[in-house]
């Protein structure tokens, strides 16, 4: 059975996951056993229980306990439950619930490049990529679109961010994903070559002057993909295009140069994907 706990006292340190703690600290990388991340919405919720998350405590309105929570509830087993009116969590999280339910779960240990990569045939690697919409919305289309696996850069936000968790619909918990390196100099250079030696040719998602189209035969030929896309705005640097086996560009009309990169991103993955 679950444990009610009615919020009382916004400064309470138990709530401190849901209110005070920055996503470094949630993430704790001193002590990585002991990461948290936030997922929000029961949706989402369920569907990082189904993937085996662990959760650590639930935050949620009070209509929510005998409403569409109860699901999830029943899968919670005694964990902590805390409860209040819409107004009192909005003051406490900063911010309005959009679907009036958080959970604090454990944050598992990633996985290494070597893993997640396996048996994959199609990756996608982001580089640098800041935006957390953007993240979690590029996580959602490798889910529906045939990709293997997902691999962030150093420099790449941080896919459990509860925004980006919200955004994908919960299938960062489905995709298999990676850092490919700990820190700035481990990418493009050694990342890439890490690929190679996987087996895989890379495919830098860039406008250059020797770009091929996005359905060139010899993309969708090769066994072993990644697919790599940048940061919004600048897009790859010029290190990782030209550590890049192909660029490549999606041809477009109206004199539009760009997309989004989660809309790139679902474009290259649908024309990639392997048949």
């Amino acid at each position: 059975m679950p444990h009610i706990i009615e919020v009382t006292d916004l400064a309470a340190p138990e709530l401190d996951v849901y209110a005070r703690l920055t996503e470094a600290q949630l993430r704790n990388r001193l002590e990585p056993d002991k990461g948290v991340f936030i997922a929000e919405s029961p949706k989402v919720i369920a569907t990082a229980l189904d993937a085996g998350y662990e959760p650590l405590s639930l935050l949620m309105e009070r209509r929510h306990i005998e409403g569409d929570a109860q699901p999830i509830l029943a899968r919670c087993g005694g964990i902590p439950v805390y409860t209040a009116a819409r107004e009192t969590l909005a003051r406490l999280t900063g911010f309005e619930l959009t679907r009036g339910v958080l959970c604090a779960m454990r944050r598992p240990r990633l996985p290494s490049v070597e893993e997640v990569c396996a048996r994959a045939r199609r990756v996608a690697v982001l580089e640098g990529i800041v935006d957390h919409t953007n993240v979690g919305a590029i996580f959602r289309s490798a889910a529906a679109l045939g990709i293997d696996a997902v691999l962030v850069t150093p420099t790449c936000c941080d896919p459990f961010y509860r925004r980006a968790v919200r955004v994908s619909m919960g299938t960062v918990f489905q995709v298999p994903w990676a850092r490919i390196g700990e820190e700035a100099a481990d990418w493009p250079q050694k990342g890439v070559e890490r690929l190679h030696a996987l087996g895989f040719r890379t495919a830098a998602m860039a406008l250059t002057d020797d770009s091929v189209s996005i359905d060139d035969a010899r993309l969708a030929a090769e066994p072993r993909l990644a697919i790599v896309l940048g940061t919004e705005g600048d897009g790859l640097s010029p290190r990782t295009i030209a550590a890049c086996d192909y660029t490549v560009k999606i041809p477009m009309a109206h004199g539009v140069d760009s997309l989004n990169v989660a809309a790139a991103s679902a474009v290259a993955f649908w024309q990639l994907r392997t048949k």
